[in-house]
C-alpha cells in the first residue's frame, strides 16, 4: 500500500512541476532519439541483444521486489560486466551507427545559395558519369560480363582503394568494357569511383558480416557488394556473370532487375540533390550579392 502511495505522490509531483515548453521539447527529442536508435539496430544482431537486456532488466526488477538476495547479487554482477561485453561483441554495429550519425549533414537547404551550389557541384561531377555507368552496365549485362562498380560517397574508401591499382581516369563506356573484360588483368575485383572519376580498379572488398543470411544463389560479387555497403554509405552496382542481371547494393541490402533507365534514375536520386525550386530558373539576387 505504501508503494502505491509513493508512486501516486511521484506522479502528482511530476504533473505539478511539469514545464510545458521545456519538458515537451525534452520528450520530443527523447522520442526521436529512441526512434532512430530502434531504426539503427532493426534487423541486426543488436536487436536480439536489446531483447536480452530488457529481459535482464525485468528479471532484476522482479528479484529486487521479491527480495531474492542470491539472484539479486548474481544479476548485479551480470549487469556490471554487461556494458564491457556489449562494447566488445557489438563493436561493428556500434561503429556503423556512429558512422551514420557522423555522415548526417545539413544540406540542400537552399540557404544563401548552399543548396544550389551543392546541386551544381554534384551535377558537374556525376551528371555525365551516371549516364556512362548506366550505358556501360547495360552493355556488360547483354554479354553477361561480370562487373562490380563502387560509387564512393561521404565515407572514404582509402583502405579498399589501397588494395587495387590507381587509375584516376575519366569514365567511358569503352574503359568499363576493357576493365571488366574476362582476359583483362584488372577484371578481378571492383572499380571504385570518386567525384565522378574512376579512381582505382581491381580492388578487394570486405566480406559481409551476415553472410549466412544471404541467398545461396548470390555469387561472390554480390556478397562483396553487400559487405561493402554494410561498412560504408557507398552505392555498389553489380552485373551478374551468370545471368547478366543488374543489381544495386546499399546499406546492407541488395535490389535486382535494373535497366539502363531505372539505374540512371536511381543513381541520380542518390548522387545529385534535387534542384531547389526557387532556383530552377535562375539564381536569386542574394546569391549574386554574395558572389561579389
Amino acid at each position: 500500500m505504501q508503494m502505491i502511495s509513493t508512486l501516486w505522490n511521484s506522479i502528482l509531483s511530476v504533473i505539478i512541476t511539469f514545464d510545458w515548453w521545456r519538458d515537451t521539447i525534452d520528450i520530443l527529442l527523447l522520442t526521436y532519439v529512441v526512434y532512430k536508435g530502434v531504426k539503427l539496430i532493426r534487423e541486426t544482431r543488436a536487436q536480439q541483444l536489446l531483447k536480452g537486456i530488457i529481459l535482464l532488466a525485468v528479471s532484476f526488477a522482479l528479484v529486487k521486489i521479491l527480495q531474492l538476495n542470491a539472484m539479486t547479487f548474481l544479476l548485479e554482477k551480470v549487469l556490471d560486466i554487461g556494458i564491457i561485453a556489449v562494447i566488445v561483441l557489438f563493436q561493428p554495429e556500434m561503429r556503423r551507427a556512429l558512422e551514420k550519425v557522423g555522415r548526417t549533414q545539413v544540406r540542400n537547404l537552399g540557404v544563401f545559395g548552399i543548396g544550389f551550389e551543392h546541386y551544381e557541384k554534384s551535377e558537374k561531377e556525376w551528371g555525365e558519369s551516371i549516364e556512362i555507368i548506366s550505358a556501360a552496365v547495360q552493355n556488360l549485362s547483354k554479354t553477361s560480363t561480370g562487373a562490380l562498380i563502387v560509387i564512393e560517397r561521404q565515407t572514404k574508401l582509402g583502405e579498399q582503394i589501397s588494395t587495387g591499382v590507381i587509375l584516376n581516369a575519366k569514365p567511358s563506356i569503352e574503359l568499363f568494357g576493357n576493365l571488366f573484360f574476362n582476359n583483362s588483368p584488372l577484371h578481378d575485383g571492383a572499380v571504385i569511383m570518386r567525384d565522378g572519376m574512376i579512381l582505382a580498379a581491381s580492388c578487394f572488398l570486405p566480406k559481409p558480416e551476415k553472410e549466412e543470411h544471404i541467398a545461396r544463389q548470390l555469387g561472390s560479387r554480390h556478397r562483396a557488394a553487400i559487405g561493402m555497403s554494410e561498412n560504408s554509405d557507398a552505392i555498389i552496382v553489380i552485373v551478374s556473370e551468370e545471368t547478366g542481371t543488374i543489381s544495386v547494393a546499399e546499406d546492407g541490402l541488395i535490389t535486382r532487375g535494373y535497366t539502363k533507365e531505372t539505374l540512371s534514375q536511381y543513381l541520380r536520386s542518390k548522387l545529385i540533390p534535387e534542384k531547389p525550386d526557387e532556383m530552377k530558373d535562375k539564381k536569386p539576387k542574394f546569391w549574386k550579392v554574395m558572389k561579389k
